[in-house]
């Protein structure tokens, strides 16, 4: 009885060890969160992207805060993603590729601290694939890179206004969008 039990047992954890996804999560800050959730959320291997604050000194802070006060806080998105799907690299490659980097007084139409871009490392190998990306674009470019380079600390959830704004709010979204000149900004670096 108790070798069918433990067969069992066995059968299910190993059922659900095969079915395991290996999840990752990466921060980045790219201006205007809501347009960051949407360029990732759209990424194959993105299981989800969600609207929040790091970088700063203030816990649990709020957007009023972040935005109009001294809290050191990015608007940020934490991406969690499927690690057989995609990779750190190819996130940052996205990263880039979704804004300007060479925008040191925020991004777009939005200005100030808090929409500078922000890439964030966990780990050594993450830091050192930033960097040498950075060396990359430089020379690409022939230009300096201003986005900074900082190690994660502690992320907040963005309030729930904030999350799946392009997708609940959608025509204001594309109203904010149009009018902050995103995309033509990035068909102009990048393309």
């Amino acid at each position: 009885m108790i070798k069918k039990y433990t067969a069992i047992i066995l059968f299910f954890f190993l059922q659900t060890s095969t079915f395991a996804q290996d999840l990752g999560k990466v921060y980045f800050a790219g201006g205007c969160f809501w347009c960051m959730e949407e360029s990732f959320e759209k990424k194959e291997g993105v299981l989800e992207v969600i609207s929040g604050y790091s970088g700063g000194t203030t816990t649990n802070p709020t957007y009023e805060e972040v935005i109009y006060e001294n809290t050191g806080h990015f608007e940020v998105v934490e991406i969690i993603f499927d690690k057989n799907k995609t990779d750190f690299n190819e996130l940052l490659n996205h990263f880039w590729r979704n804004i300007d980097p060479f925008d040191e007084y925020g991004q777009f139409c939005d200005r100030g601290y808090s929409y500078r871009s922000v890439a964030f490392y966990q780990t050594q190998k993450e830091k050192d694939l930033i960097e040498k990306s950075i060396i990359k674009l430089e020379e690409k470019f022939g230009k300096k890179i201003v986005t900074y380079v900082r190690k994660f600390d502690k992320f907040y959830k963005a309030e729930e206004k904030h999350q799946n704004f392009y997708i609940e709010k959608f025509a204001n979204y594309l109203r904010y969008k149009k009018a902050c000149g995103r995309e033509r900004i990035l068909n102009k670096i990048w393309n």
